[in-house]
Parts: structure tokens; C-alpha cells; sequence
């Protein structure tokens, strides 16, 4: 009887390790995609004329479009990459800017003239 009192105590062991072990794996990997995917991101952002579009263009291909606010704002998250940063208004290239390196967890400001450095739209308009 204590033979087997032994044998079950050491599966149960057993088995608590393995369970620990498979959870520290887990979190590990867990720990790991967080910090790939936080590793990996930056941002651009600025201020350019109300309602205009920005638009970039990273060297791998990678094309987004984002809305200048009414504020004059705008944000894009972005892979890290080096990129071409494009204002449009009425869907014709007002501006660029060529070049701009993101690094990993920053953010690069990349502003465009607004007439009379008034960005944000007009109260009436």
C-alpha cells in the first residue's frame, strides 16, 4: 500500500510540474509577441491643412491614407521602414517630404504649410 501511496504522489508531482512548466512557456511566449509587436510599430504624424489627405509610402510597398482633421492634425501607425510622406489636396501632390526613417517605438513629426499658419478649419467652413 505505501508503494503505491509513493507512485501516486510522485505522478501528481509530476504532473504539477509539467503544469508549470507548460504555463512559464506560455507566458514566455506571450512576453514575447508583446514585445515583438510594441518592438516593431512607430508613428508619423503633424499638422497640415484641415480636410487635406496625407499619404505614405514606405520603401517595402506599403501605401496608407489618413485625413488631416479639423484641428489640422493627423497620425498614422506605422511598421517600422523608411517612408515618403505625400500632402494632397483635391487629389493632386501639394508636397512631400522623402526619406523619413521611423525607428522602433518612436515617432517622426512631419508638418506641411498651411496658408497664413492657420491649419485648423475655419469656424464657418
Amino acid at each position: 500500500m505505501k508503494g503505491f501511496e509513493r507512485f501516486k504522489m510522485g505522478g501528481r508531482a509530476r504532473h504539477a510540474g509539467i503544469s508549470a512548466a507548460v504555463a512559464a512557456v506560455l507566458c514566455g511566449a506571450a512576453a514575447l509577441t508583446a514585445a515583438h509587436a510594441q518592438g516593431t510599430t512607430a508613428s508619423i504624424f503633424g499638422q497640415a491643412p484641415a480636410g487635406a489627405t496625407v499619404t505614405v509610402s514606405s520603401v517595402t510597398g506599403l501605401h496608407r491614407h489618413v485625413t488631416v482633421d479639423a484641428k489640422g492634425r493627423y497620425k498614422l501607425a506605422l511598421p517600422v521602414s523608411v517612408y515618403t510622406v505625400m500632402l494632397e489636396k483635391d487629389g493632386k501632390a501639394v508636397d512631400t517630404r522623402a526619406n523619413i526613417p521611423l525607428t522602433v517605438g518612436r515617432g517622426m513629426e512631419v508638418d506641411f504649410a498651411c496658408p497664413n499658419d492657420q491649419c485648423a478649419a475655419s469656424e464657418g467652413g
